[in-house]
This record gives C-alpha cells, structure tokens and sequence, in this order.
C-alpha cells in the first residue's frame, strides 16, 4: 500500500529530476562557450631566471573533455531518475484510483501529481475550501491510511 513516504518521495523526484535537468543545461552551455572562444591563452613565466614572459594558446581539450564526461554522466542519472520517476507515479496513480471519495482523489491528484501549492489545491477544489482546509483534509486522510 502506498503510504504519506511514497507520495513524498515522488514529490522529491519530480524536484530532482527537474535541478537535474538545470545541471545539464549549465553544462550544455558551458561546453558551447569554451567551443565558441575556442583558444584559450595564458602567459608563463621562464627563461633567463624566469623574467621572461611567454604566451601560450591552445583549445582546452582537458577542460572540454572533464565537462563532457560530466554532461553524459548527469543524462544517464537523468534517465534513471526519469524510470524511476515514472514507476513511483504508476504506484501512486494506483492508490489514487483505488480511493473511493472523487474529492480525495482529486486533492491528492492536484498536490502530488500536479505539484501544486496548498493555495493552488484550494482554488481548483473551489467551493469553501482554504489551503490550511486542504492540507488538514490530506494530512487527516493519511493518517487513516
């Protein structure tokens, strides 16, 4: 039976997959930004007692290579919260459905699939119905669960 544990726990996903998919984005772009400048230069010292001042250019192959290797890395832990993900909400979805009150099931449905706030639960229930009057109705049916 799923319990108050798994609805979080698909709530946490959702939210981790989501940062998951910001850290591939930044990645992205930072990749693009070094293949754009291309050449990198940097001035060393050495010679004559290290006086002399030298100017190296190159493409970064270390640095592109470190965050291609992290890119592919964060797309597979991607995918496998996205699987992941997607077998918490078939469970939840299940116990959604076995729930005989279509009130309940459509409060829960808002909050943890549709990750919506208390407030947002609220106006979409419509009626009289407050966040604080959600949130206790949830929690109160969790508890009997």
């Amino acid at each position: 039976m799923v319990s108050k544990e798994i609805l979080i726990q698909y709530a946490d996903l959702q939210e981790e997959v989501k940062e998951l998919r910001g850290q591939i984005d930044n990645l992205e772009r930072q990749i693009e930004k070094i293949e754009k400048e291309g050449c990198v230069k940097d001035s060393v010292k050495g010679g004559l007692g290290g006086i002399q001042h030298f100017v190296v250019e190159g493409f970064p192959v270390p640095a592109i290579e470190r965050k291609t290797s992290m890119l592919r890395n964060r797309q597979q832990m991607l995918n496998n919260r996205e699987m992941r993900l997607l077998e918490t909400l078939n469970e939840v979805e299940e116990f959604i459905d076995a729930i005989k009150d279509s009130h309940m099931r459509r409060l829960i449905t808002a909050r943890v699939i549709d990750n919506l706030t208390w407030q947002q639960v609220a106006n979409k229930m419509g009626g009289y119905s407050t966040a604080d009057g959600a949130r206790k109705t949830f929690e109160r049916f969790l508890e009997e669960k």
